[in-house]
């Protein structure tokens, strides 16, 4: 079945951000297909619709298409990839199936080497990049809370107007940006020095400021990570790292890490993908990450 070119979307996975983005993107009338692989999330989204919770309280239901095989995809024109970095490679797979010719798959993911996997097997110019700091919290299978936030930051792409119209239309936020390392980067740093620390204290982001100990492993990671990335010339998008990593848990005070919410599903972490992938980056220009690799450990004593 093929999908409309004009008005649809296909959201490859079924967690948080994708149940988020697949509610505020389904209200503003953007037909949208879900791709996925976790049934209960499937026959969630499938007999009740993607439900959003919103800061306020109040609650909707949105309708969404749900498909969990590549056959049943069509040749989609648009593809938004909200799954964890892991499942990357195997997404990229899928996509080569499902994109046509001229399609375009854009990833608002978390850590390294997501874009470079998606290029492998669809090519660079298939292949768009963006970050987020919306934060979305994952109630139960295709029931998702909203954690704030609107601003999307995305790569100059001449074939994107379709995806920045819809995303504009949904109520985000679009920020332009040039320099796809330093947005890599940029994100990159907030994560690292959020997620392990949340998900090994078990506690949402703005609570790190709170503690002083806390929050002191908070700006050293944000500085290890900052110190490669200079090292490795790439120009942040801010000035002050630990200053912009305060800044995000403050906004997302409330909010629960990705990576938390993780530990407390059993499910995989993106652990490799972001203070695994520091540390690597450190070794390749001779840096030491000791807060970096020890976080790593940590989190990989929990979830393997």
């Amino acid at each position: 079945m093929n999908m409309d070119k004009e008005r649809s979307l296909l959201i490859v996975g079924t967690g948080a951000m994708a149940c988020l983005f697949a509610s505020r993107l389904s209200a503003s009338g953007v037909d949208v297909t879900m791709l996925g692989s976790w049934e209960a999330g499937l026959a969630a989204l499938r007999t009740i619709g993607v439900q959003i919770v919103r800061e306020d309280g109040s609650e909707d239901t949105y309708p969404v298409r749900v498909i969990s095989e590549t056959r049943d995809c069509g040749r989609v024109d648009y593809a938004l990839v909200l799954v964890k970095s892991w499942q990357t490679k195997q997404v990229a797979n899928h996509l080569f199936q499902c994109l046509s010719a001229n399609g375009m798959a854009l990833t608002l993911q978390n850590g390294l080497g997501n874009r470079e996997k998606l290029v492998e097997v669809l090519g660079t110019k298939r292949v768009s990049i963006g970050i987020t700091t919306v934060g979305a919290t994952l109630l139960g299978p295709g029931r998702v809370k909203s954690a704030g936030g609107d601003v999307i930051s995305l790569v100059a792409h001449p074939r994107l107007s379709y995806i920045i119209n819809i995303f504009q239309n949904a109520g985000f936020v679009i920020e332009n940006a040039t320099d796809a390392n330093a947005l890599i980067w940029g994100k990159l740093i907030i994560n690292a020095a959020i997620n392990p620390i949340t998900a090994l204290l078990g506690i949402p982001n703005g609570e790190l400021l709170e503690r002083p100990f806390a929050r002191k492993l908070l700006q050293e990671t944000a500085r290890e990570v900052a110190t490669i990335a200079i090292k490795l010339g790439i120009n942040l998008p801010y000035d002050d790292p630990i200053g912009a990593v305060e800044t995000i848990a403050r906004r997302t005070a409330l909010n629960q890490s990705s990576m938390l919410q993780d530990i407390h599903r059993g499910a995989p972490t993106e652990i490799d993908a972001i203070n695994g992938a520091v540390v690597q980056a450190g070794e390749q220009v001779g840096i030491d990450t000791p807060i970096n690799e020890t976080l790593f450990d940590l989190v990989k004593s929990i979830r393997p």
